[in-house]
């Protein structure tokens, strides 16, 4: 049996790593008030990576159950949480089933349902700073450092086909050891790869400068890995040049992300774009929330824009 209290008010989770840390325990109880959810409280569960599958079990099963329990955000677990419970949910939306992950857990009519949301966020978080017919007006490539379930989702999005000519030339993939890479290459199989993907094995810091080195002017550059936030480092060295022109995005917004600190050091003569996770983060969050509890949340516009200035108030 787990050591879960059933909960007193209804809840939502947030399945993490580091969870107290994080600024959705400030910002989501003034989000509550302003989309008038009632009296409701956030908790979080901290796990560590790839833990122990009946970990994962134990908390899907005390939400699953618990009647108060409203739902989940899950981070970093998304895709180890998934292989441990997939018996435990009714229904997998069709980004969840291709995927193998879930990002989110949501309850209807007793029913347990698994949502792979990134997709949609990590596109409308790249949408709001890269511009308007960036690829076929550049040429331009993708670097994704990580093949976990963030730089699934992020290269799925680019892979769609409603973007039509509008994509990457190429895109690059990479991870420490091979097992993510493959998982990865099957999804992206599945989707069909109308560009070029190369998958790079990449166990030092060094393998991912060298493929660094190669890209276009203009080029995206992620990383995908967690290292800056939920473990310690960067998947460069300082020694990395990043492409003239081009994009660096770090996924996190909080932690000690030296990936970031190594793309603003070169900001100016490499004039590279760079933006840290706090986008990825309101997106992630409120499409989550508005899964969760049923409700409508604006994706732009003065009523997003309004989301993002209680969270930058209280973060």
């Amino acid at each position: 049996m787990n050591s879960y209290s059933p909960a007193e008010k209804p809840t939502f989770y947030f399945i993490g790593v580091t969870t107290a840390k994080s600024s959705i325990m400030r910002v989501f109880p003034a989000w509550a008030k302003h989309l008038g959810l009632g009296e409701v409280e956030i908790k979080g569960f901290d796990f560590e990576w790839h833990d122990e599958p009946r970990r994962y079990r134990e908390a899907v099963t005390f939400i699953k159950g618990d009647p108060l329990s409203l739902g989940a955000l899950v981070t970093t677990h998304k895709i180890d949480l998934l292989k441990a419970c997939s018996d435990l949910f009714e229904e997998l939306d069709p980004n969840a089933q291709l995927m193998g992950e879930i990002s989110c857990i949501s309850k209807r009519n007793g029913r347990l349902i698994g949502h792979a949301k990134d997709p949609i966020t990590s596109g409308l978080s790249l949408e709001a700073f890269l511009p308007a017919d960036h690829w076929r007006s550049t040429g331009a490539e993708v670097l994704s450092l990580g093949a976990g379930g963030s730089s699934i989702a992020i290269t799925s999005y680019l892979l769609d086909p409603k973007h039509g000519a509008n994509r990457p030339s190429r895109i690059v993939v990479t991870n420490r050891s091979a097992p993510r890479l493959s998982e990865i290459r099957e999804i992206h199989h599945k989707l069909g790869q109308p560009i070029p993907v190369e998958y790079q094995e990449a166990p030092q810091p060094g393998d991912n400068d060298a493929l660094l080195a190669n890209l276009k002017p203009g080029s995206l550059v992620i990383n995908a890995t967690g290292l800056g936030k939920d473990a310690p480092g960067s998947p460069l060295t300082d020694a990395a040049s990043f492409p003239r022109d081009g994009f660096a995005w770090e996924f996190n917004y909080r932690g000690n992300l030296i990936f970031l600190e190594q793309a603003r050091a070169q900001a100016a003569s490499r004039r590279l774009h760079v933006e840290d996770g706090w986008i990825y983060f309101l997106h992630g969050w409120t499409r989550v929330i508005a899964e969760v509890f049923d409700i409508e949340i604006p994706v732009r516009g003065p009523g997003f824009e309004r989301i993002s200035e209680i969270a930058a108030a209280v973060r």
